[in-house]
Order: structure tokens, then sequence, then C-alpha cells
């Protein structure tokens, strides 16, 4: 080994030698280990804190649209299977449980099969009696009151177009078409108000008495006419039944984005056009 004190400097501008660079094998690991962490954390988020929402029908008329993009909080109802994507059975019964209170919006797995995402408002708890009588809800013998508002008008778009809204309802104004329905303000015995919506008489608007069982809450859309709910058994394509604690995933928090349908890939300035602002930021 050289002595320093006699080592041969370094000529002045010459770069000293660069250290080793990683094999390529180690950067895709170290990618795949960025991925996997990152994949993790999203689906630690989605379960536990808040997950997206897409509104996919209009059964929740007026208060939510077809294009509604909200965040469901996931904490206030506790923890399941259902917390978890494609429910996986992680988690056994509810942990730290919490239960739903009258008029919240709720989003669900719909029995049966318990694999589709619904979002209902909850109507009756465990132990609650409930029936439909010409269209108004009697809850524990009780007539739940309904007080009329100003039609409720909507704007026909791609979302909700003149095959969703029948002929019955629907106007020109303008040389634009909209579609109305009759709107009431229904307020719970807890004092939550909200609007409903009614076409006439359906099947539905007189049912028998039911009874909500323990573990269980009892669901409904606010479009009285168009919604598969818990009024209706548990049968594909028909309605939910009673839907049981643990399927309850979590609470409509707020809406951050919402769009009519008309927005095209291709067109980027049709995404601004689309957009629905005025609903941005709503919160439930």
């Amino acid at each position: 080994m050289d002595d320093p004190a006699t080592a041969t400097p370094t000529p002045a501008g010459t770069p000293a030698p660069a250290a080793a660079r990683p094999g390529f094998f180690a950067e895709v690991r170290d990618l795949l280990w960025f991925l996997v962490r990152l994949v993790v954390i999203v689906v630690l988020f989605r379960s536990f804190l808040l997950s997206p929402f897409v509104i996919p029908s209009e059964s929740m008329l007026p208060r939510l649209l077809v294009g509604d993009y909200l965040f469901v909080s996931k904490w206030n109802y506790g923890y399941s299977r259902h917390s978890l994507p494609f429910s996986w059975p992680l988690i056994p019964g509810r942990v730290l449980p919490g239960m739903p209170t009258r008029g919240d919006i709720a989003v669900f797995k719909a029995p049966p099969g318990n694999r589709d995402d619904y979002i209902k408002r909850v109507i009756g708890l465990p132990g609650d009696s409930i029936q439909m009588v010409s269209g108004q809800i009697i809850l524990n013998g009780r007539p739940v009151p309904q007080v009329p508002m100003a039609d409720f008008v909507l704007p026909l778009t791609p979302n909700y177009s003149e095959k969703d809204c029948p002929a019955a309802f629907q106007e020109q104004v303008k040389g634009k078409a909209y579609c109305r329905y009759r709107q009431y303000r229904e307020t719970l015995p807890n004092g939550v108000s909200y609007a409903v919506l009614d076409r006439g008489p359906s099947l539905a608007d007189n049912t028998p008495v039911f009874h909500v069982p323990g573990g269980h809450v009892f669901m409904m859309g606010d479009n009285r006419d168009d919604s598969a709910d818990s009024r209706f058994p548990p049968v594909a394509g028909q309605g939910i039944g009673y839907v049981p604690l643990e399927n309850l995933e979590g609470r409509a928090l707020f809406m951050f984005y919402s769009t009519d349908g008309s927005a095209s890939l291709l067109l980027p300035w049709t995404w601004f056009s689309a957009t629905r602002w005025q609903r941005l930021g709503r919160g439930f």
C-alpha cells in the first residue's frame, strides 16, 4: 500500500470514480416494492377511512342524480368483511359496530348474494314496524308527515334521458326537454327531513306491515316509485328485503364531482361543460 505521504495525487479536473449503479433487477425490485406499498395504503384508506362511490341509478332522486360522485365515510357503522375489497372474509362479524340513524344515506351490500353495492336511505331500525299506506310511511303506528313541495324538474341529459323519464312526465321548455315529478318533504321522528318523489299510484304505495328483525335495517329510495328496496323481497331484480347491519359499508359524506354524461373522452373541453358545478361539495 502506498504511503499516504508519498501517494500520487489525482490530477486536477479528473472525475472521481462513479458509484456502482444498482442492477436492473434491483431497480425492478424497488419499483415493485413501491407499488405494493402504494396498493396497501390505498386499500387501507378505502377500507377504513373514505371510499368513492358513483351513483348508477335514479332510485335516490331528487337528492342524488345519476353521475354524482361522492365520498363514503367507512367508520360510522363499524367494519365487517364488506368493508374490504371484494368482501374478503378477513374480518369476523362486525368490529367497532355503530348503529345507523334514521334518515342516513348509506352504502351497503345488497341481498341476495351480497355482491352489488346499493345506496338508499335508512328508514327502519331493528324492532321498528313499517307500512306504506297510499304512498305514506307508517312508522311504528304513526304516519310520517309529508308536505307538498314545488315540483322537481330535471333536465334530460345522457345520464337521465327520455328513456328514463316516462312520457307523461316529460315537457319542453324553450326547446329543451325536462322531466317533472311531484315532490314532497318527508320528516322522520328524529327530525331528519328530505324530499321524496311521487309518480302517482304504484304497487308499493300500499304494503303489509314489515317488522324489522334484530340486526337488520329497512332501506328505501327517495324516488319511491322507482326503487328496488326493502319493500320488496330479496330476489334478484326485484328488491333487497331487510339489510343485515354487517352489510353496511359506510355513510354518504359529501359530493366531489358530478356529470350529466354529455362529456366525450376525446374532447377535453366537454369535461367542463358536462360538470354540474353547483353540486360539488354538497354534504349529507
